[in-house]
């Protein structure tokens, strides 16, 4: 059955229509063209059923005017004003809008990630005495001239106290993806700590960037490797080479010492800096990022800090606040994406700390539980994806060399880890979409073009979703 009776047209009907078809000029006002083009720059954003029914609105809406002025606007405004009151209609911004607007972090647009409250900074540094320092490195322009330039990657190193050396920190690893590399984890699972700072750079650095940490630690203790242990740095890598000329190795020992010299426990950089200065994450300009998450009194007070390096993930997979915004974003640029079939697709690399007194083992425990946060976003853990995950804690100390056989600890009971698991994998989530949010378009080799994601857009989508 349908809906509204048949409507029959008579000969008597067909020949008034004529008629006035008749009467009207040849060449229709430039107006009523103007209008109808307008018509159909509005339909365009429709498509299939949509723009069928659309027209047919149309049409009834001429029909109804006809006897009206040939400037008239009433067709016009009859589509605006349904347009107008549509709610089912998606949000009409442009992706490239916004590009150069301050960039803000998650939680400033409205983005908040479960119920525990962050820390001061919302930074992997409100675990006190944990410090963070960056080396930035950018230089040229134009096309690849390979251990030349373009240059756009750098270093970020963390350092988990004063003195790790003499006063390490308990630390458990996992590994959800293994295409990648983190150095020093063999001897982590092994021994349940960590003795010297963490450093994060792009994949062929990663050897230069060992040696100007030990470098920085030979200076601080010259017995290394003498009549004290030698050490095996933990330097974490992911793949910048579509903006930065990854064959020049271009960060240097003295970068690594600046970064190292220079880390302090105060706010942290994110974005488009350090080893995230040639990062893509969901086919945007990723990075670093960071946030942090307190555990109220009754559950222990405790703080949970996550720094991330975010280089991974395909644009429909990104998830914010459980919103498919990848999905509704505009597609990728292919430059965005793998620069061949089966080429690396990225990586992630999650830093966490905490106060609260774990062991290696159960940090270990943490470490797996980030990968939880990392999904969230929409990461699969890809193929070619390396996704490491470190965790220590700076409540115990673990002596270097202990003059006594025995020492004693604080040990949190594994039935009071929940709050900490819960912290953590809202930690890891927002730090990623901190690196998001606060990373800037960079222009790297061969003019490739990574875009920031847009705010605006953004917060557009989310809002939509919203209602």
């Amino acid at each position: 059955m349908l809906d509204r009776p048949l409507r029959s047209r008579s000969l008597s009907d067909i020949g008034l229509r004529n008629e006035a078809k008749k009467a009207r000029p040849d060449a229709r006002p430039q107006a009523w063209k103007n209008r109808k083009r307008i018509h159909w720059n509005t339909l365009r954003i429709f498509s299939g059923r949509a723009r069928r029914r659309w027209s047919w609105i149309i049409r009834r809406s001429r029909t109804a005017s006809v006897g009206q002025a040939p400037n008239s606007t009433a067709p016009l405004a009859i589509v605006l004003l349904i347009l107008a009151g549509c709610s089912c209609l998606a949000p009409v911004v442009p992706a490239q809008a916004g590009l150069d607007e301050p960039r803000v972090r998650a939680r400033a647009l409205g983005i908040v990630i479960g119920s525990y409250e962050p820390g001061p900074l919302n930074a992997i540094t409100d675990v006190a005495g944990v410090s963070v320092g960056q080396t930035t490195l950018i230089s040229g322009d134009g096309p690849l001239k390979p251990g030349l330039g373009p240059v756009r990657t750098g270093v970020t190193v963390v350092i988990p106290r004063d003195d790790v050396w003499h006063k390490k920190v308990p630390a458990g690893s996992f590994v959800l993806n293994g295409t990648g590399e983190m150095t020093g984890l063999a001897w982590v699972a092994e021994s349940g700590f960590l003795e010297y700072p963490i450093a994060l750079t792009n994949t062929l650095n990663v050897p230069r960037v060992a040696n100007g940490v030990m470098s920085w630690m030979i200076a601080r203790y010259p017995e290394i490797g003498i009549t004290d242990d030698t050490l095996t740095p933990v330097v974490a890598e992911c793949d910048d080479g579509r903006l930065n000329d990854i064959q020049g190795r271009h960060v240097s020992e003295t970068d690594v010492v600046k970064a190292l010299d220079s880390a302090s426990s105060g706010v942290v950089q994110e974005g488009s800096v350090g080893a995230g200065t040639g990062m893509v994450s969901y086919g945007f300009k990723g990075g670093i990022g960071t946030a942090s998450r307190r555990l109220p009194e009754t559950e222990g007070g405790y703080t949970i800090g996550v720094l991330v390096n975010a280089n991974h993930g395909r644009r429909p997979e990104l998830v914010v606040g459980r919103v498919p915004v990848g999905r509704l974003y505009e597609p990728v640029p292919p430059v965005a994406q793998a620069l061949v079939p089966g080429q690396s697709e990225g990586s992630i690399i999650v830093i966490i700390a905490t106060d609260a007194p774990l062991d290696g083992r159960q940090l270990t425990r943490l470490a797996k539980r980030a990968a939880l946060g990392l999904a969230r976003t929409g990461s699969t853990a890809r193929h070619g994806s390396g996704d490491f995950m470190l965790a220590f804690s700076t409540a115990n100390t673990i002596p270097h060399y202990p003059k006594e056989p025995t020492f004693q600890q604080t040990h949190l009971a594994d039935t009071h880890l929940n709050p900490l698991i819960t912290a953590t994998v809202d930690a890891t989530e927002e730090a990623i979409l901190n690196a998001l949010t606060m990373a800037t378009t960079v222009v790297g080799r061969d003019s490739h073009r990574i875009d920031a994601i847009s705010l605006s857009r953004l917060r557009a989508i989310l809002d939509h979703q919203a209602k």
